[in-house]
């Protein structure tokens, strides 16, 4: 598995990936739970990369 910790790592991941996304937008992905993660206490987010990964494909196939 690839996890990494972190919203601003994710938003450099997507970008990496050409899938832009801002950190108010990953924000209210979490929220609203749209988005794969886990939270470990009250402020550590980690994200499975795998996970991820799938959520883009998923998402570009609806679009």
């Amino acid at each position: 598995m690839r996890k990494i910790q972190g919203i601003q790592h994710l938003v450099f991941y997507l970008h990496s990936i050409n899938y832009p996304l801002a950190k108010k937008e990953i924000d209210n992905l979490i929220t609203t739970k749209k988005l794969p993660h886990k939270k470990i206490g009250s402020n550590i987010i980690i994200f499975d990369l795998d996970q991820i990964d799938w959520w883009i494909k998923q998402d570009q196939i609806k679009s």
